[in-house]
């Protein structure tokens, strides 16, 4: 069946306004945050319900034609990146908050809410929810359980992954099944674990039932200023080593403070190599007695002003920076890449230096910015593709996430691996550690419908298993197969 016969098909069931096949309106949807990689999808449906969303997946398998997934499209790593051939199923209007149950401090929630928006329902109750992309103005949930986002605040709440108690799935055949529940540790195989970060290789979430925290007594914000990186990194380790454990620790560097100035005017102190927001949340004395205890560590680094927020308004101010920082590179720079590389802690000083050394020797800018808690590198490749540089940039961004490994760090920390990072996975893993990962993915997918392409270096046959390949694969034989 052709893909118009399924435009067809999907038009009779889903309403003409829930199925897309004009050009210039697929074009809305050829790439998510990761600009560099586009594809006009096939055909675009919009669901509204489960039912839909199954009947859309079900005629997929039937008719072996690929789907992906897709939510806000704020992710950037390519992973909801469509096919020309496929299906794009955009969840965006599955916006109901089904249940906010505080009793049982749970949430049941449709993929297409936005993660800023279930906070705002949970906090009349006095709670929150925790995990907090950068973006979770915008972001749903949804693409948070497939890419298991994080945020400023996973230094001491976690990811998505810690969060997520029970789901609602489409699997790639269209059948619907329930995984977990209200139940903080569900009997048997966790498949939520193996569901939430799959990038959505395993099948779609329709539902999601989140944990629900509830909001400290106390929040204290502190903005410190320093000379260097190299003084902000030394109290980060100061922080750290004493036993305190912020609820979040940001870094950013001169380059990307110079960025979110002119895109936000967020005030930072003027002369700043880098500044750090630790943010400590709790008991009131607690957050008291450690506040009192950063603010000497910081000073001992060499930090040359500290502001504390007094309220509400000024720990929006001083976050204000921060969280436009990836948007506030497009005032600096024509083009960038937005890199996502973990390192150990101890490592981040090192691994800052190479990165500048990188930099210099290239002439390609790099922007810091950075969960410094937990050695989540967010650096920012910066370059001009018409003076010919994206070559040369994607040198330095593929570079640093040697580095990252170089440290036994990791090539992604919450973007995901997506389409970008294929690549970098045989540098991180093992032939037998992606075949045994393949099983995972033929088990929910034999087919290879779901999101294909994605997260492995290569098509990888559901029919391959461990220590059966031992030469070329077939279809790179054949010189139609990206393997490496």
């Amino acid at each position: 069946m052709t893909l118009a016969a399924l435009a067809s098909d999907f038009t009779r069931v889903l309403g003409d306004d829930s199925v897309i096949t004009e050009r210039a309106a697929l074009r809305t949807y050829e790439c998510d945050g990761l600009t560099a990689y586009r594809c006009i999808p096939g055909l675009v449906v919009l669901p509204r319900t489960t039912a839909q969303v199954s009947y859309v997946v079900r005629r997929c398998h039937e008719e072996s034609v690929p789907f992906v997934a897709r939510g806000s499209g704020t992710g950037l790593s390519g992973g909801a990146l469509p096919m020309e051939t496929g299906v794009l199923i955009v969840m965006s209007r599955m916006t109901n908050v089904r249940a906010v149950d505080i009793e049982d401090e749970r949430a049941v929630v449709e993929p297409g809410v936005v993660n800023l928006e279930l906070s705002r329902r949970a906090a009349p109750h006095g709670y929150f929810y925790a995990p907090d992309p950068s973006s979770q103005q915008v972001c749903s949930i949804g693409g948070n359980v497939a890419e298991n986002s994080g945020g400023a605040h996973c230094l001491k709440y976690g990811f998505t992954a810690h969060h997520v108690t029970g789901l609602e799935v489409v699997l790639p055949d269209g059948t619907v099944e329930k995984l977990g529940g209200y139940a903080p540790d569900p009997v048997g195989y966790d498949l939520i674990g193996a569901f939430v970060g799959s990038e959505g290789t395993l099948g779609i979430a329709t539902e999601v039932t989140v944990r629900l925290m509830r909001a400290p007594e106390s929040v204290r914000t502190l903005l410190a200023a320093f000379r260097t990186m190299d003084d902000a990194g030394a109290a980060v380790s100061a922080i750290i080593g004493a036993g305190i454990l912020p609820a979040a620790i940001e870094m950013m560097d001169a380059l990307s403070i110079e960025a979110a100035e002119a895109a936000v005017a967020c005030g930072y102190p003027a002369g700043a190599g880098a500044v750090l927001i630790v943010e400590l949340d709790g008991p009131a004395a607690q957050v008291e007695a450690d506040g009192s205890a950063v603010e000497d560590h910081c000073s001992a680094a060499g930090a040359f002003e500290l502001r504390l927020a007094v309220d509400d308004a000024e720990r929006a101010q001083v976050w204000r920076g921060r969280k436009s920082a990836f948007a506030a590179v497009g005032r600096i720079s024509a083009d960038y890449i937005v890199q996502d590389g973990v390192v150990p802690r101890t490592a981040l000083a090192e691994v800052l230096g190479d990165i500048a050394a990188l930099a210099s020797s290239t002439g390609i800018r790099v922007a810091n910015v950075f969960h410094a808690g937990d050695g989540n590198l967010h650096p920012l490749v910066l370059f001009d593709e018409s003076k010919g540089e994206t070559e040369r940039a994607e040198e330095v961004s593929t570079r640093i996430l040697e580095l990252c490994l170089e440290h036994g760090g990791s090539i992604t920390g919450e973007h995901g691996v997506g389409h970008d990072k294929k690549k970098q996975m045989s540098r991180m893993f093992t032939a037998d550690d992606l075949d045994v990962m393949q099983l995972v993915r033929c088990a929910f997918d034999p087919a290879s419908l779901c999101n294909p392409g994605k997260v492995f270096p290569t098509p990888r046959l559901c029919g391959e298993r461990p220590g059966r390949r031992t030469g070329a694969h077939p279809l790179q034989e054949a010189g139609v197969a990206d393997v490496f």
